[in-house]
């Protein structure tokens, strides 16, 4: 019998930025604390703790998914990529990561994990999105510090770029 309060701790398997977790957490754990304070990979900002800034903002199965609303458990046998993945694994920063250095559009950068994941996950299913699409996937998202004209050019750079990288890819094929 189990003291009241007492959690049990569940198994959760799943793959997180292309590396197999496997590891056990208590059932109410949060897929922000899980990440960040089981696995050690800090990434993922922690904000409002409410799914309205979007600062926690992750890839589960290439969906945006708010990782505070998230239990760790909900994830089982998922793929869960968060902004490290961005970066290859020599540290060179993405398509995406290079056009927001380029534009100042990281300010304080609090939001920007969770901006950049959004936008992977629109450039993974339409590399040719237009401003409005990329500003509608930005309403998900606070950030107090660049008035978003910076992340929108950032944005239309990066997904010039990868549409490049994809005609290049067709005609090399």
């Amino acid at each position: 019998m189990t003291r009241m309060g007492a959690e049990q701790h569940h198994r959760v398997r799943f793959t997180l930025n292309g590396e197999a977790v496997d590891s056990a957490c208590e059932p109410r754990m949060l897929l922000t604390d899980f990440i960040r304070h089981e696995i050690g990979s800090t990434g993922t900002h922690v904000g409002c703790e409410h799914g309205v800034c979007g600062a926690c903002t992750v890839n589960i199965d290439g969906q945006p998914a708010r990782a505070c609303l998230t239990l760790a458990l909900q994830v089982e046998g998922c793929e869960v990529r968060t902004v490290e993945s961005l970066a290859d694994k020599l540290g060179r920063l993405g398509v995406l990561q290079v056009a927001f250095r380029k534009h100042h559009a990281l300010q304080c950068g609090f939001c920007t994990a969770g901006i950049l994941m959004s936008l992977d996950a629109l450039f993974a299913r339409r590399a040719d999105a237009a401003e409005a699409e990329i500003r509608d996937v930005l309403t998900g998202h606070l950030c107090r510090c660049t008035g978003y004209a910076p992340i929108v050019k950032a944005a239309l750079e990066a997904a010039a770029e990868l549409r490049g990288k994809m005609n290049r890819e067709a005609v090399d094929a």
